[in-house]
């Protein structure tokens, strides 16, 4: 009950100004509807499975390429925060550091949540079918997936030694080969060998293609089951990284 009242209070510490702001939510949502009305009319069929739309293949995809970026740069916040002196100030509560870490990656995921939810209702006119119970478990797999990364990122932030060009240039150097190489754009069946042998140590291609079998209405199917256990340990060891580095920078 201690840590979930820690992770409360951060949340609600971290998501305040947002709300207050709530109109960045919306302009957030240019991005995934710029994607969809720009780049899917360009795949035709291509990586529609089963015969079905191509919003069927690219939806899951896509928003897994949003929270991959927005928790990537989580950090980002925080190099400002460790600049103005405000986070050591908040690191002398005997918050939870753990649960200091899930507060604040639940700020970034929430509003992205809602933006899928509103992508996946606007793309069902347009083709998407929906399977709401499978679609559901695969955003709570992204929200593993997206604290495990945030902590990550906290952690390099904190290691970059408030060097915010560092922390950028660090965090999009990982995060776009990730992207590509996981297939969330185009699918990586049709690449070179050597390009689809590279796609298979990159984590994010497993757990798109269990988004994928999700949004196609699978439930106990490999892909989800794989995509299940890189979501668990993306989320054990980013915690366990960023909340180690947070320990030592509050000593």
């Amino acid at each position: 009950m201690a840590f979930l009242s820690d992770v409360m209070i951060s949340f609600r510490r971290e998501i305040t100004p947002t709300l207050r702001n709530w109109y960045y939510v919306l302009f957030g949502l240019m991005q995934p509807f710029l994607y969809l009305g720009l780049f899917v009319p360009l795949l035709g069929g291509f990586g529609a499975a089963d015969g079905g739309s191509a919003l069927q293949w690219f939806v899951p995809g896509m928003v897994v390429m949003l929270v991959l970026f927005t928790t990537v740069m989580c950090g980002w916040t925080l190099t400002e925060e460790l600049l103005s002196g405000s986070f050591e100030r908040f690191l002398t509560t005997p918050m939870s550091r753990p649960a200091m870490l899930v507060g604040r990656a639940l700020k970034e995921l929430a509003p992205l949540l809602v933006q899928a939810l509103i992508v996946i209702l606007v793309a069902a006119p347009f083709g998407l079918t929906l399977y709401p119970l499978q679609m559901l478990f695969g955003l709570l797999l992204l929200l593993l997936f997206g604290i495990g990364v945030a902590g990550l990122s906290y952690a390099l932030a904190i290691a970059s030694k408030r060097d915010g060009s560092l922390f950028y240039m660090v965090s999009h150097s990982i995060a776009l080969p990730m992207m590509l190489l996981g297939g969330v754009l185009l699918p990586m069946e049709g690449a070179p060998t050597w390009l689809y042998v590279a796609s298979r140590f990159n984590p994010l291609s497993y757990l798109v293609e269990a988004e994928r079998a999700l949004f196609s209405g699978a439930w106990s199917t490999l892909p989800v089951l794989i995509g299940i256990g890189v979501s668990v340990v993306t989320a054990i060891v980013g915690l366990a990284v960023g909340a180690a580095t947070i320990r030592k920078a509050s000593v």
